[in-house]
């Protein structure tokens, strides 16, 4: 069986597990950089124990592959970080506008980092899926905060998508839950300062009070979600996964109707149809092993 059919499940499942991000933020009342560090922590608590079990090394040691991961750790760090400030100047929807550019960066991106030839169709898909987003917005109005979250926003998605292509580079020689483990244990100690410096009574407070959000937040979305996500690196190109991960906004969309009584509004369907366009187009190119 080709590859890419037998582990486009997987990747699906990935995509959809993540989806379920936004809900959580959203229903937890907990600050997001506060909440992205504790995704970390317990994220990196559980692929460390996972690694264990299966007897799986915790660490890359080789010097090249090591360099480029702890690279992509810090491009994933910032790709967090300004995602939450994209939200905080503009809006979610926008924030998420801003965001769903990368699958055209990394339509561009990957056949030049690693040297591979571009594929005209995949480029078209994945403007299609751009400009299906673009309608998941209710209202895009660029005046002072909201022009620099989209700045922001779309800083956010350049530092994905590199650390998406980059890591791509070593995932064919390395377990994705060890180069997930690595990350999140990186970015645990790196976002340390924002427990620690903050009101740490107040803030274990908030914890207690939203610890299982918090706990499906490290474990389902972070600890399964992003490594499934990372394993599929290995059947499939980054540009490819970028466009079925436009399904991304459309299944919080949906997760936000059922869950939080958001009921989608007028344009959000045309923009899901374009979205549904791109990723049923890919889903056959991938289902045929035309990836």
């Amino acid at each position: 069986m080709n590859p890419s059919k037998s582990h486009f499940p997987q990747l699906v499942a990935a995509i959809v597990v993540m989806s379920t991000s936004g809900v959580l933020a959203r229903a937890m009342n907990v600050p997001p950089e506060l909440a992205i560090w504790l995704r970390c922590v317990i994220a990196a608590v559980a692929l460390g124990l996972v690694l264990k079990f299966m007897k799986l090394p915790l660490w890359v040691k080789e010097g090249k592959a090591l360099t480029i991961i702890v690279f992509s750790t810090l491009l994933f760090g910032m790709h967090w970080v300004s995602y939450f400030y994209s939200l905080y100047y503009s809006s979610v929807a926008i924030g998420m506008l801003s965001l769903f550019t990368y699958p055209v960066f990394t339509a561009i991106l990957e056949p030049i980092i690693l040297k591979a030839k571009p594929k005209l169709i995949d480029i078209v898909l994945s403007f299609v899926a751009f400009f299906g987003v673009f309608f998941l917005v209710p209202d895009f109005d660029l005046t002072n905060d909201v022009t620099l979250g989209v700045v922001i926003g779309i800083f956010s998605a350049i530092t994905y998508s590199l650390r998406n292509i980059l890591l791509k580079l070593h995932v064919q020689n390395h377990s994705g839950i060890t180069l997930m483990f690595m990350q999140v244990v990186g970015l645990s100690v790196l976002l340390s300062p924002v427990f620690f410096l903050g009101d740490i009574n107040r803030q274990l407070d908030l914890i207690v009070l939203n610890w299982w959000k918090l706990l499906t937040l490290g474990l389902l979305t972070t600890a399964i979600g992003h490594t499934l996500f990372v394993m599929s690196f290995k059947n499939f190109s980054i540009t490819v996964i970028s466009i079925l991960s436009t399904l991304t906004p459309l299944i919080g969309i949906g997760l936000g109707f059922l869950f939080l009584d958001e009921m989608p509004q007028g344009n959000v369907w045309i923009g899901g149809a374009l979205i549904s366009v791109a990723v049923i187009v890919e889903s056959f190119k991938s289902a045929k092993g035309k990836d």
